[in-house]
């Protein structure tokens, strides 16, 4: 369960990253379950679905795209190509334009064994801040991962396994604090599930537009930096 049991709540208002209609002013407990082809369907405690993850790759592009309930698109997951720090930025809806970025996500090491990654959350006119606005830490292959607000040891949402699913490698539950964006929590749990899941196959169509506009972005992609 959380670090932090009986007090007052670690966000006194509403810590809005992707809309605040993803805020519960109590604390939350959901439910992640992993389906055939790095699906996930987030769920209450009684079942009852709340969010989607879907894989959308295209040509060159990895990419998740978040659902509502009613497979309405909620922020677009897409991973930056030639990144050395496996870098996904995130995006308002099905956009992935600059200007609609809400925050961009890296893996400190270029090798790693365990989970260690930033997030820098982006400010109003879509500038990406430069410092570690929440960090991502733990072992994601042992069902164990936790998200800091910032270097901190404040916890905000922690995944873990109750002994209900404890045998149960495609399910586990996320409990987040009170007043803190789920969706923002959800998306950064499927970005580090595609981050440990480098391999799996593209499901890109080709000859349409959006396959061309990725193929502008791909050239483009090869003369910018990572960081």
């Amino acid at each position: 369960m959380m670090a932090q049991p009986n007090h007052a709540p670690l966000f006194p208002s509403p810590f809005s990253v992707i809309s605040p209609q993803f805020i519960d002013p109590k604390p939350l407990e959901i439910i992640f379950e992993k389906y055939p082809c790095r699906n996930f369907v987030i769920t209450d405690m009684n079942h009852k679905i709340m969010l989607k993850v879907k894989p959308c790759d295209t040509t060159f592009h990895r990419q998740r795209v978040l659902l509502d309930v009613n497979d309405k698109p909620i922020a677009m997951l897409r991973v930056k190509n030639m990144s050395m720090h496996s870098r996904w930025n995130v995006y308002k809806g099905e956009s992935h334009a600059d200007s609609d970025i809400l925050f961009s996500t890296k893996s400190e090491h270029v090798i790693h064994f365990k989970t260690n990654v930033c997030v820098m959350l982006a400010n109003k006119t879509g500038v990406v801040n430069d410092h570690c606005d929440l960090r991502i830490k733990g072992s994601w292959s042992m069902g164990n991962c936790t998200i800091y607000m910032g270097d901190s040891s404040t916890v905000i949402a922690q995944m873990h396994k109750p002994q209900k699913l404890k045998y149960a490698t495609n399910k586990f539950t996320v409990t987040i604090e009170a007043n803190m964006d789920y969706a923002c929590v959800v998306a950064l749990f499927a970005i580090v599930d595609a981050m440990e899941n480098p391999n799996e196959v593209k499901k890109g169509s080709s000859g349409d537009v959006g396959t061309m506009l990725d193929i502008a972005g791909a050239v483009l992609s090869f003369s910018s930096s990572d960081d």
